[in-house]
């Protein structure tokens, strides 16, 4: 068995991930050598703009992913809910290792549940899926953009410069920071990205040697589901900074997904559900009926405004 490289993003919560696939990698293949590269992406070096303005589609993987085509390194884990829809011919998601804690939380400085939050708080999120979500439950809050690794934005909450921050569950979750939780909020109120609480560990397509291995860490209930959303995400060729979310679960060998196209300001939410047994038939055909809700129309006037 060839040693192995592995590409990883610098931040803290990337290398957590990073090390948790090699460990249950090792668990099954004890004698496998891995070796990490370190890189740093487009995402990770702007920092002062929304991703929503500089274009969210492979913000945080392209850099990576040229390192696989190039054969710098040979694998590389990725938070799914990062992946564009569409990837670069000759790179594939080779496994999907199980899903963490899918849902978004709720960080508050004073214990404030989003209920609780007094009118006029100051919500921090770069996400325009988030600020839709909590601007339909709560309109008179007020969400301001935070962008930063994990620690570098509840850091920039304890200092006082917002009242709460919204997070994904599963990056608190593998950090072992779950009690910095004040709310975790329902699928209901706050339906996530696609992908997220996922991992992707993508791979060039014609390396089987790797491929074999990787399929001992896949499970495939969590890559139907994330299969579902990103078949939801494909049919508007959009990428992971827009106002767009899908949640699919599997209840026995059915697939129910939900799909979801907002306006950034709460105003106008088009949502939908639908139950199947084809995961890629699901999301097409969910997307199907919020186009004809108009869900197309309201993203291209809001791709519109943000190039504006």
């Amino acid at each position: 068995m060839r040693p192995l490289v592995v590409g990883t993003r610098k931040s803290l919560l990337a290398l957590t991930q990073t090390n948790w696939v090699v460990q249950r990698l090792k668990a099954v293949f004890p004698e496998l050598k891995v070796s990490q590269e370190k890189i740093v992406t487009k995402g990770d070096r702007i920092l002062n703009v929304t991703l929503s303005k500089v274009g969210g589609k492979g913000l945080f993987v392209k850099e990576i992913e040229q390192a696989l085509l190039d054969k710098r390194i040979d694998f590389a884990v990725h938070s799914m809910k990062d992946m564009p829809a569409e990837m670069p011919p000759g790179l594939i998601i080779g496994a999907v290792p199980l899903r963490e804690d899918p849902r978004d939380c709720l960080i508050s400085r004073e214990g404030h549940t989003l209920a609780e939050l007094p009118a006029g708080a100051i919500v921090g999120t770069s996400s325009l899926r988030r600020q839709a979500q909590i601007l339909a439950e709560r309109p008179d809050l007020q969400v301001k953009p935070v962008r930063g690794n994990l620690d570098t934005r509840l850091q920039k909450l304890k200092a006082g410069e917002f009242d709460a921050i919204i997070l994904a569950a599963a990056g608190l979750m593998r950090m072992n920071w779950k009690d910095e939780v004040t709310e975790a909020l329902s699928v209901n109120t706050m339906l996530p990205a696609v992908g997220q609480g996922a991992l992707a560990i993508q791979c060039r397509e014609d390396d089987q040697e790797l491929l074999q291995l990787l399929v001992k860490i896949h499970h495939e209930e969590t890559a139907r589901t994330v299969r579902a959303e990103r078949a939801f995400l494909k049919s508007f060729q959009g990428g992971c900074h827009l106002p767009l979310a899908a949640f699919a679960k599997q209840v026995d060998e059915q697939i129910n997904l939900t799909g979801l196209v907002a306006d950034p300001n709460g105003k106008k939410v088009i949502k939908g559900s639908i139950t199947g047994q084809n995961e890629w038939e699901l999301g097409q055909q969910l997307a199907e009926q919020l186009i004809e809700q108009g869900a197309k129309q309201l993203l291209a006037q809001i791709q519109k405004e943000l190039v504006g």
